[in-house]
């Protein structure tokens, strides 16, 4: 697929993906959307491929949210099916065998916090602001949010985000716990993808099984998420990736991971 709204870059391991559409501060319409779904399932298909990093152009926004002028003369199947559609691309990244890290240069609101909240974690630029703010637009949050804020920063403060539609700065996010860093903004992606060559460096495998374990095991009751650790834990001895890493811990050099 040919995109018309986003840029691509690979480098040892790690692929940058930005959503370009700086004038509409990389607002996310259908066309976006379909862009996003494709290029991500390209990024997980891709072998050579270990962590990706998600940010927007320019110096204002991340995703500045859901492109309004598109959803303002929606019907109620259209509204439904563009849901359902944002909800898609926000399970596909969760689902990735890979991490995704998200980069908030800027405004991340409605579907761009959505968005950043299916990320594995986000760092954000000194800029930056955050929130739900579809009930000043007489909606509600439909990629997501109102299901994965709460698990992230708990029930009350997710109510308080989505109920009054405010907004927050990087340090107010960084404090709810819905950032893990804050940097200025020329720092920013460069931290980001720091971080993302660290993981590539590590057994791929390992990493892998350890997102799974821990987005699926958030679903479960703490007996059953320790169970499906073990199942994973013992998986990842019949790999190649485990005798070498074992191995060259014992001898003292870096291991050669090929994620089998």
């Amino acid at each position: 697929m040919e995109y018309t709204n986003l840029l691509i870059e690979k480098s040892a391991g790690v692929a940058t993906l930005t959503i370009n559409r700086p004038k509409a501060l990389n607002s996310l319409n259908s066309s976006v959307l379909d862009e996003l779904l494709d290029a991500f399932t390209a990024l997980g298909q891709d072998g050579d491929v270990k962590a990706i990093v998600l940010t927007g152009s320019g110096e204002k926004a991340f995703v500045a949210g859901a492109d309004i002028a598109e959803m303002a003369e929606m019907t109620v199947q259209q509204a439904k099916e563009f849901s359902r559609k944002g909800q898609r691309l926000v399970n596909l990244i969760g689902q990735l065998s890979k991490p995704v890290i998200a980069a908030v240069n800027g405004f991340a609101l409605g579907g761009g916090l959505e968005m950043a909240l299916a990320c594995d974690f986000a760092y954000a630029s000194e800029n930056a602001k955050v929130g739900l703010p579809e009930v000043t637009l007489g909606i509600l949050p439909g990629f997501g949010g109102t299901q994965k804020l709460g698990r992230l920063i708990g029930r009350s403060r997710a109510n308080e985000l989505i109920f009054t539609g405010k907004m927050l700065n990087a340090a107010e996010a960084r404090e709810w716990g819905i950032v893990n860093a804050v940097f200025p903004l020329p720092e920013l992606l460069d931290k980001a993808l720091e971080t993302a060559g660290k993981i590539a460096g590590n057994g791929q495998l390992g990493v892998a099984h350890a997102k799974d374990a821990v987005r699926s095991g958030l679903d479960m009751c703490e007996a059953d998420g320790m169970n499906y650790e073990s199942l994973h834990f013992g998986a990842l001895f019949a790999s190649a990736d485990q005798k070498e890493g074992m191995r060259a811990f014992l001898d003292k050099r870096k291991p050669a991971f090929t994620g089998n």
